[in-house]
């Protein structure tokens, strides 16, 4: 596997910021429009729903690595012949509202179908943050050994803060901060923190072991481009003032 050369020194300088559109987000105007503020604003790579249609749209407007999401391995290669440049098994908060709940068995499963079809392109792996902390470490684990490339964690939707303001904020980010830094100690490959981020947790993200991070809701739920653009920027600043674990004396 090769990843691509953008993201690779991304994510060896612990700088990746991943602008995720939604996998059940079908509306082309919307995704085109995050996709542009993601550029415009110094985001490293994008995640769009795994739809050849729509990577198509994307690939046109942009020349950051396009990635796309889905819960269905053969989704995935319909979608990176339409050239999707990686792909994420995962943004699974849409499905939690629904009750449907993903555990490591079949997380695992999902992972081995993919890499069955698609042996050679950049896999990225979400890790339900439903787990206990020992699970998601343990799942993490057998995901690298069943041949994903990135892993990424989730707990935004599993934590309501109690307080306002940047405390509301650091709580939020909690579960997925913790994961990070379980699971970055546990495996070789690089961890994506994602799911209830912002300007002020993304710099613990890095220094919890965390490569990189993804955010969604905080920036596509903006209802104009002008304000997407600004988020991105904001997380990228924040990003340039992490220490990454690795830089630490």
């Amino acid at each position: 596997m090769t990843m691509h050369p953008r993201l690779q020194k991304a994510f060896e300088q612990s700088r990746v910021l991943k602008v995720i559109s939604g996998l059940n987000n079908f509306d082309a105007n919307r995704v085109a429009a995050i996709v542009k503020a993601a550029e415009r604003g110094g985001a490293t790579f994008v995640d769009i729903a795994a739809d050849p249609d729509l990577v198509k749209l994307v690939k046109g407007l942009t020349n950051l690595p396009v990635c796309v999401s889905a819960v269905e391995p053969n989704l995935f290669v319909k979608a990176t012949q339409a050239g999707a440049d990686l792909i994420e098994i995962g943004n699974f908060d849409s499905f939690y509202a629904q009750g449907r709940r993903f555990e490591a068995e079949e997380v695992l499963a999902l992972t081995q179908e993919t890499r069955s079809l698609l042996p050679n392109i950049t896999l990225s792996v979400t890790v339900p943050h439903i787990l206990t902390l020992d699970q998601q470490v343990q799942l993490a684990e057998e995901l690298v050994q069943a041949g994903a490339d990135i892993i990424q964690t989730e707990g935004g939707t599993s934590s309501t803060p109690r307080s306002a303001g940047t405390l509301g904020l650091v709580e939020k980010a909690s579960p997925t901060l913790a994961a990070a830094y379980e699971i970055s100690r546990a495996v070789s490959v690089p961890v994506l923190c994602a799911s209830g981020l912002s300007n002020v947790t993304v710099p613990m993200a890095i220094a919890a072991g965390a490569a990189g991070v993804g955010v969604g809701s905080a920036i596509n739920q903006l209802d104009n481009e002008v304000a997407m653009v600004a988020a991105v920027r904001s997380l990228v600043e924040a990003l340039a003032t992490a220490t990454p674990v690795r830089d630490r004396v």
